[in-house]
């Protein structure tokens, strides 16, 4: 393997958030274990693999042929860089890939200032919001208005012909990014449709003696997806008063000045930034420090036992923002450097 191509495999992993490294990793780890299990040929296998790879790997492309063109006859519309790699795995697995084309929307929306986000001014005070609470943010940050100017030019590029198929669950992040969506497509005529691939799949495979209940749409594998986008059909089109009502919505919430969305009560609501504080603290109390560690205990622990437990999808790098403001505050103590969760530990104030 030559240097170069060591040196791609690192940008790409390290412009992962977290939660999507474990995206990624349940990916693989749902692969050898259908592997294992229905004895799919090696080269499949490999083949499967390889794709995953190619995903990770183009995820440095803006513009891939993913992006929609003059023949496609669907375009979905997805959040998130990890459910964009499992619905991409699901289109080629049906077959579909030359008609079917994919806009990833890779903003949390769950988190963060989206005041008067469709302008430079609301982007800029969201790019500046990111550098300076969240962790390695200006890496990922950088493009942010280059990515922008892109997710337009895409959604402009959509043939009058292609239906539109938005996809969301049951989180401020995709509901709030669906009402984006909307607010972009506000002025085309095509035929939209929304779909919850988290909610058809538990419905489709859970039992009473085993369920899953999935977060976010980038928990649920590739092959149920392939359940899923099976499973469309006229029913799930809006009316132009749906669409109309969801692009108010979504002006509503660009009018708010917060950085913290959940979803409560059907709707996208904003909640202090410290809505989680006492819930982190609450996890750390819980945890038994490990010995001869003077009660410290690392915050990676801290914040994998909440995002565990939370029923919200936030995402592990808000939490760790809000660990860090309450080190600052004087509610904790630190061990290490707050350089990224692995590097210190966290005990209450003595």
């Amino acid at each position: 393997m030559s240097m170069r191509d060591m040196l791609a495999i690192k940008k790409a992993v390290d412009h992962l958030r977290d939660e999507d490294v474990r995206s990624y990793l349940r990916l693989i780890l749902t692969n050898i274990k259908m592997q294992k299990e229905q004895g799919e040929s090696p080269e499949a296998f490999a083949a499967d693999l390889i794709e995953l790879y190619d995903n990770l790997i183009g995820l440095q492309d803006k513009r891939t042929l993913w992006n929609p063109v003059p023949s496609c006859t669907h375009v979905h519309i997805v959040c998130g860089d990890s459910f964009a790699g499992g619905m991409k795995q699901a289109l080629k697995g049906l077959g579909w890939s030359e008609t079917h084309k994919m806009i990833v929307l890779r903003e949390n929306y769950a988190i963060g200032p989206l005041h008067a986000l469709d302008t430079s001014a609301g982007r800029k005070v969201r790019n500046d919001w990111f550098c300076d609470n969240i962790t390695n943010a200006f890496e990922e940050y950088t493009e942010f208005e280059e990515e922008y100017d892109e997710l337009i030019h895409q959604i402009e590029q959509i043939p009058e012909q292609a239906k539109i198929v938005i996809w969301t669950s049951s989180n401020a992040y995709e509901q709030a990014g669906m009402r984006h969506a909307m607010y972009l497509l506000r002025d085309k005529r095509n035929a939209v449709a929304v779909y919850d691939a988290c909610a058809i799949c538990e419905a489709l495979y859970n039992r009473p003696d085993a369920s899953i209940t999935y977060r976010y749409s980038g928990e649920v594998p590739a092959k149920n997806l392939q359940e899923a986008l099976l499973r469309m059909d006229e029913s799930n089109n809006l009316n132009d008063t749906e669409m109309a009502r969801l692009v108010q919505e979504w002006q509503a919430i660009c009018e708010q000045a917060g950085v913290l969305r959940i979803w409560q009560n059907d709707a996208v609501v904003e909640v202090p930034a410290d809505h989680y504080d006492s819930y982190l603290l609450e996890k750390l109390d819980g945890i038994t420090p490990p010995a001869g560690n003077n009660g410290f205990i690392k915050s990676a622990r801290v914040i994998g036992e909440a995002i565990g437990y939370c029923e919200q999808y936030v995402g592990d790098s808000y939490f760790e923002y809000r660990l860090r403001e309450l080190i600052y505050s004087g509610v904790l103590e630190i061990k290490g450097v707050p350089a990224a969760m692995r590097f210190y530990s966290v005990r209450r104030k003595k």
